[in-house]
């Protein structure tokens, strides 16, 4: 069994408002053989669109390469933009070696709700892909029951949107901060009640290659594309992720 190991920690900043939310970077990027046109970063792969999108929303003129230039641009977005990236499966295993999220087995997940108490200033998830078996939504659904929450439905049209309400406390200290994660949390923390504060979630169409076939499927895309035959599925994504990046 290939053992897939998550090779990035969580990147949060004290003034995080929005977190990324995915799965597993390809097999590659655990054991180092990157691809020419690979970001050793979050969602560096080529294969992957996510920066792509991004990319093209913003005119970043990104780089698409191995080079630090390419990871700091990548990492001066997310300051600039108060985004951070915490992925919910640290580990698993894999028969076969490849990307596919239903291949994993024996999966252990990340707590992201400690991290959302931790860094109060979140208010939103950004999940990379739906409620599909071993999706990012269908992680954190199960991860929210061991904290006894559960998603409340805001919006059944593509992108999805959920909430949920969780209690804080906002005398964290930073001792209590994993010190793996790639975060700036020297932030002082009053002493007060407990609080309550709600989140919300977005499922987006997932920015891999693999959702084009659920997307030429999708009515609104159907609508769009017969309205303009150049209109295609990565269009359809960047004019979904706008609104939230």
């Amino acid at each position: 069994m290939f053992q897939h190991k998550h090779p990035y920690q969580p990147f949060i900043r004290k003034d995080t408002t929005k977190l990324i939310v995915g799965t597993l970077p390809p097999p590659r990027f655990t054991t180092g053989n990157l691809l020419e046109k690979d970001v050793n970063f979050c969602y560096g792969s080529y294969h992957n669109s996510l920066w792509k999108f991004i990319d093209n929303i913003h005119n970043l003129d990104l780089r698409y390469d191995n080079s630090q230039e390419a990871i700091d641009q990548r990492k001066d977005y997310l300051i600039q933009h108060k985004i951070g990236v915490c992925d919910i499966v640290d580990r698993a295993e894999r028969e076969k070696i490849d990307a596919s999220d239903i291949g994993m087995t024996n999966i252990k997940l990340r707590d992201v709700i400690g991290y959302l108490k931790q860094y109060p200033n979140i208010d939103t998830l950004l999940f990379t892909g739906g409620n599909s078996k071993n999706g990012p939504e269908y992680f954190f659904r199960k991860h929210l029951k061991n904290y006894n929450l559960k998603l409340k439905l805001v919006s059944n049209e593509t992108p999805r949107i959920h909430e949920f309400e969780l209690d804080y406390h906002q005398d964290q200290r930073h001792s209590e901060c994993d010190s793996h994660s790639e975060c700036d949390c020297h932030s002082e923390r009053s002493e007060e009640s407990p609080n309550k504060r709600s989140i919300k979630t977005i499922s987006l169409t997932s920015s891999s290659g693999a959702a084009n076939i659920s997307i030429s499927r999708n009515p609104l895309y159907k609508e769009l594309k017969a309205k303009n035959s150049n209109f295609n599925t990565f269009d359809f994504r960047v004019m979904q992720y706008r609104e939230f990046f």
